[in-house]
């Protein structure tokens, strides 16, 4: 494994640490949700371009890409959908 790669899969690892160590400093479940994105957005890319640079742009990378817009996509949507639900939550709690 070359020394870009580990690099990246470090990357991808200290990303779900961080976003650990954040759910747990974070007070509100709207806060929380932005580290669950950012280890979607930060850990994936991480680990897309340790693919790309293990395999350079092959059939496999292109599926790893594929797979990770559609987390982007439908983690955006699920965060928007429950941001809204979490807010109407807290609306009826007052």
């Amino acid at each position: 494994m070359s020394l870009g790669v580990a690099l990246c899969l470090a990357l991808a690892v200290l990303s779900a640490w961080i976003a650990a160590a954040a759910l747990w400093r974070l007070r509100t479940p709207l806060e929380r949700l932005h580290a669950v994105t950012f280890v979607n957005v930060a850990g994936g890319g991480a680990v897309l371009l340790a693919a790309g640079l293990t395999d350079g742009l092959s059939p496999r990378v292109l599926k790893c890409a594929a797979i990770w817009l559609a987390i982007l996509l439908i983690g955006a949507l699920l965060g928007h959908v429950t941001g809204h639900a979490l807010h109407i939550r807290d609306g009826e709690r007052r």
